[in-house]
């Protein structure tokens, strides 16, 4: 009688353990000075910058990239979509004002080309380089049957730290703030389920590389802008899943709504393209798709100006959307 062995069962140790070892130094490129040890170990060593800070609070998120893998799979690429596992990540608690400080991943898989999986990382180390966070350790998981030959999900996991007197939780958020929408750079990572509903696999390999555009990652300018104007920014929302009705209304204190003005700035073709084909309302548009505004920042009025033009030297593309009003935490698109 044959003996079985892991291999035969569909986990093979020992190809793992080559594909891990490439990543290495892929990986060490993402590396800050605070991290100690290298990747592989039974956890990761990253040294806090206690001097650095006064009264520091760490930040966490958990996020992934949804069926825009699908997309991923359909076209054959999969250098960006690492990218957007990060920038969901990073750009969430940036929303607090955190700096991310690093970064784990888990990649999971029935069986996958290295190659791709390759890819796949390379993305997400990219990802991390971009936002100035360390990518320090992870999980590849090969578990047969529970997924089909040549899909894989990508799952992300970062920390950061922001001082306790400058935490951006939307309590300052007054009525008569300006709200200021920073522009997306496409579909970044929601709402592509409905996206694969109103398109056919043919449309969607068509448009993969409008599809797949990775996610903006905010990190960098904003953490700039918020080290010359943060007092002035009330409440920061990534706009992902939930989109403009959700994400706007959880920073908001409970005597306070906002108004979004749809005309206000020009929502991408690509946008268009998707209600048109799909014959979907405004409200679901707006409550599913980030329609060319990936950040929101809500600001003082009177300090406004000063914002835009800090915006401007960074070189992110804004407009003035909307503003906040007396109400019950309600966002309306006008």
């Amino acid at each position: 009688m044959k003996k079985i062995t892991y291999k035969d069962s569909g986990v093979d140790i020992k190809s793992a353990s080559v594909f891990k070892s490439k990543l290495k130094p892929l990986v060490r490129k993402s590396f800050r000075k605070e991290v100690l040890t290298d990747i592989g170990g039974f956890g990761s060593f990253f040294k806090f910058d206690k001097n650095k800070y006064k009264d520091p609070v760490l930040v966490s998120s958990s996020d992934g990239v949804g069926t825009k893998l699908v997309i991923a799979k359909l076209a054959n690429k999969h250098d960006t979509v690492g990218i957007d596992a990060v920038a969901m990540n990073v750009n969430d608690i940036l929303c607090t004002g955190a700096e991310p400080l690093f970064f784990l991943d888990y990649v999971a898989f029935t069986k996958a080309k290295e190659e791709v999986l390759v890819d796949v990382v390379k993305g997400i180390n990219d990802g991390c380089v971009e936002a100035g966070c360390s990518l320090i350790g992870g999980e590849t998981a090969q578990m047969p049957g529970m997924y089909r030959q040549g899909e894989y999900d990508i799952a992300g996991f970062c920390v950061g730290v922001v001082e306790r007197a400058k935490i951006i939780n939307g309590d300052k958020i007054n009525a008569g703030d300006t709200v200021i929408g920073i522009a997306s750079s496409g579909l970044h990572s929601n709402g592509y389920s409905l996206v694969r509903k109103v398109f056919g696999e043919n449309e969607l390999k068509r448009m993969s590389s409008e599809l797949l555009k990775p996610t903006r990652i905010y990190v960098k300018p904003i953490l700039e802008l918020l080290r010359t104007h943060g007092a002035l920014v009330h409440g920061i929302a990534h706009i992902t899943g939930g989109a403009f009705y959700d994400k706007i209304s959880r920073i908001l204190p409970k005597n306070i709504s906002v108004h979004i003005e749809k005309n206000s700035w020009k929502v991408p073709e690509i946008f268009r393209l998707i209600q048109s084909k799909g014959n979907i309302e405004n409200k679901e548009m707006y409550r599913t798709l980030n329609m060319g505004i990936g950040l929101v920042l809500i600001v003082e009025q009177k300090s406004c100006a000063a914002i835009m033009k800090k915006l401007s030297e960074l070189k992110l593309k804004f407009w003035i959307i909307g503003k906040t009003i007396r109400g019950n935490k309600s966002v309306e698109i006008i």
